[in-house]
Order: C-alpha cells, then sequence, then structure tokens
C-alpha cells in the first residue's frame, strides 16, 4: 500500500518551478554542478543548495563527489520515467483538428535521450524495426529480447547475458514517448544501446540540450547492424 505522506512530498518537491527546471535538466543522464542547476532553473545558488538538498534526502537525486565539485544527477530510472511521465501530462492541450505533441523543438523531436536511452523519432523507429523484425517483444508495462534479438545485440558487440548479469534493472520494457506517443527501447538494453551509439560516434550530443544528432557513419550503421532506415 503506497505511503501517502512520501507521495505527497515527492509531489510537492517534483511541482516547485525551480526544481522542476532542475530535475527535468538532468534528464539527459548527465550530471550537473550545483551552480549549473541554479543558471538553469534562474534561481540563487543559495536556493539552489537547499533544493538539491531536499530532493537528494527525498532520493529524487544522487550527489557524486569528484575532487572539490559534487555533482548532482537523477537517482534511478524509475525517477526519469516518473519525470517523462509528468512532462507529457503538462503539455499543452491541442486545440482544433491539429495535434502537435511533445517539444516543439525539431531536433528534440527527432531524437533525445530519456535519461539513458533514445527516445524521439530516433528512438521509436529503432523499436520499431526491432519488433518488426521479431528481435523485441514489447507489451504495454513489459518487454523481451527474444532469441533472435540476443542474437543481434551481440552481433553489435552487445552482450545481453553480461547486461543481465550484471544489472538489476529490468532487461527490456517499453517507454512511452512523448512526441512520438509510441513506445521506445528501455530498460538495461535501452541503455546499452544507447551508450553504445555515443561510444560508436554515431550519435553526438547537441550542446545545451537532450537532443542528440545522427552522424552519418551512424545513419549507415544504424541501417547496416539493426535495419533502421532513418531517411
Amino acid at each position: 500500500m503506497p505511503n501517502n505522506a512520501r507521495f505527497a512530498e515527492i509531489a510537492a518537491l517534483a511541482g516547485d518551478p525551480g526544481r522542476a527546471s532542475m530535475l527535468t535538466g538532468l534528464m539527459d543522464g548527465r550530471a550537473l554542478t550545483a551552480s549549473e542547476l541554479a543558471q538553469l532553473a534562474g534561481i540563487t545558488a543559495q536556493t539552489a543548495s537547499s533544493h538539491l538538498m531536499r530532493m537528494t534526502e527525498a532520493g529524487l537525486l544522487q550527489v557524486e563527489k569528484q575532487g572539490r565539485h559534487r555533482y548532482h544527477r537523477l537517482a534511478s530510472p524509475a525517477v526519469a520515467q516518473m519525470i517523462e511521465s509528468i512532462m507529457r501530462l503538462a503539455a499543452p492541450a491541442a486545440r482544433g483538428k491539429s495535434v502537435r505533441t511533445g517539444p516543439r523543438d525539431a531536433a528534440l523531436r527527432a531524437g533525445r535521450t530519456c535519461y539513458d536511452h533514445l527516445a524521439g523519432h530516433l528512438g521509436v523507429s529503432i523499436a520499431d524495426t526491432l519488433i518488426d523484425a521479431g528481435h523485441i517483444d514489447l507489451g504495454i508495462d513489459a518487454g523481451e529480447v527474444t532469441l533472435s534479438g540476443i542474437k543481434l545485440f551481440e552481433s553489435a558487440g552487445i552482450n545481453v547475458e553480461t547486461i543481465t548479469a550484471k544489472s538489476s534493472r529490468i532487461l527490456c520494457r517499453p517507454c512511452l514517448d512523448w512526441s512520438e506517443r509510441r513506445p521506445h527501447l528501455a530498460g538495461a538494453i535501452g541503455a546499452a544501446l544507447c551508450s553504445h551509439c555515443f561510444d560508436q560516434g554515431w550519435i553526438r550530443r547537441i550542446e545545451g540540450t537532450r537532443a542528440v544528432s545522427i552522424t552519418p557513419n551512424g545513419q549507415r550503421q544504424l541501417r547496416a547492424t539493426f535495419g533502421v532506415n532513418l531517411a
């Protein structure tokens, strides 16, 4: 049974505009300093420190110390999933017959990170291709990497057995995409695929945003390796 006091505490923390700006600013999976988050939220460093301490104590954030610096990041994929869900609910209601979902920014709609996995048209296209080929099976709340999918990921350099052994996370699950309104691939395998795309230079971060750009080699390799055609 849910703890209503805890529920109310988390809702109140996420509901403050300054804290909401900091939480959404961490949705690209990076860790940021208090001063960077204060600038992002448009608040003073003192106010930011107070917000960050409360969110850390509540389990929304975790802190990493490196030398003199303290870096803040989202505490878990569950926190990121909560924020993404709120962002979908907070999108303005459509008026008239033309419906535009998700962010207005074209780069964010094309491809972005959703915490540690890929979203936008890029993420949904990958999921659609893998589903159509029978490599993954996504339900409403859960997913499965099939035997052919395990072989495909291993051929690309992503060992599913190793991921399963090292991670306590669900291996494969759907995440309803904010802009496409269809699922993209999340879970440990989604995170591994996202990391692989960055490591191989198939995608690059666009500075100051969650958006990612796909390199020409990335276009070729995603098509050759996974059958994803983004043209």
